[in-house]
């Protein structure tokens, strides 16, 4: 393990807004705390390479922690877990969670996110991290979401 001796031990959760994502949150609070470890929500961000026409208002890096608040209250609402880090890094989802897999016991990812197709059992997020991460990786399936849908 990669950690600073002196940090305490966290599972971090990524988080994209999508309903798998949310349950993955719930699922890595229930982890966390059999564990006694410090859990953490981690967001990514970068900005688009499109030819749109943006306003001066458009801001990715707000959006994206707004969108990663919005997560949390939907996972928990009142009852937010105590000690809950939350942090939006600037850079594609997979590079800021493969950094911060070493810096962690344990990753959660939903199966897949806002991104992947309808039908796929794995999204290209939680392939790549499954295939690369410096930590264990959990990929919760929640099973309620994927019969819904």
């Amino acid at each position: 393990m990669t950690q600073p001796a002196n940090a305490p031990a966290k599972v971090i959760v990524g988080v994209d807004g999508s309903p798998e994502s949310v349950a993955a949150l719930r699922y890595a609070a229930t982890i966390s705390r059999a564990l006694g470890h410090h859990l953490e929500v981690l967001g990514a961000w970068q900005p688009r390479v499109a030819l749109e026409h943006y306003t001066a208002e458009w801001n990715p890096e707000r959006d994206a922690r707004i969108l990663v608040d919005e997560v949390v209250k939907e996972a928990f609402g009142h009852q937010v877990p105590d000690g809950l880090q939350v942090n939006v890094l600037k850079g594609s989802p997979v590079r800021v969670l493969l950094d911060a897999s070493k810096y962690a016991e344990l990753l959660v990812l939903g199966t897949r996110g806002r991104g992947g197709f309808a039908g796929m059992v794995l999204g290209s997020v939680s392939t790549s991290l499954a295939a690369h991460a410096s930590c264990p990786v959990l990929i919760h399936h929640d099973r309620t979401i994927s019969d819904a849908t």
